[in-house]
């Protein structure tokens, strides 16, 4: 059974920082690009972060690009996702998905991702 399971969610002050982590199990998604979505309340979900089977390609939603760093370590088929000067407007359930196909590129659709994890809440306090 494939699982992925975010985790470094929490409470932060507004300009502080939270590491989030997402280990997967069940199968190796070394050869398959991942990313990361958010849902804020009473709000869609949208997406955060991508980053292609080695690492070498990344792509950021606007709101997140320069304060956000995604990075993978696929020997411990972990994705994780660095975020800095948080906002409060960053508050949301962070989910880690994976897609179910080998390739070289990124993917920005949470339609072309067929592995979801449970969420991690951030919560941002200002």
């Amino acid at each position: 059974q494939v699982q992925l399971v975010e985790s470094g969610g929490g409470l932060v002050q507004a300009g502080g920082s939270l590491r989030l982590s997402c280990a997967a199990s069940g199968r190796t998604f070394s050869s398959n690009a991942m990313g990361w979505f958010r849902r804020a309340p009473g709000k869609e979900r949208e997406f955060v972060a991508t980053i292609n089977w080695s690492g070498s390609s990344t792509s950021y939603a606007d709101s997140v690009k320069g304060r956000y760093t995604i990075s993978r370590d696929n020997a411990k088929n972990t994705v994780y996702l660095q975020m800095n000067s948080l906002k409060p407007e960053d508050t949301a359930v962070y989910y880690c998905a994976a897609v179910g196909a080998a390739s070289w590129r990124t993917y920005q659709n949470a339609d072309d991702y067929n592995y979801w994890g449970r969420g991690t809440q951030v919560t941002v306090s200002s």
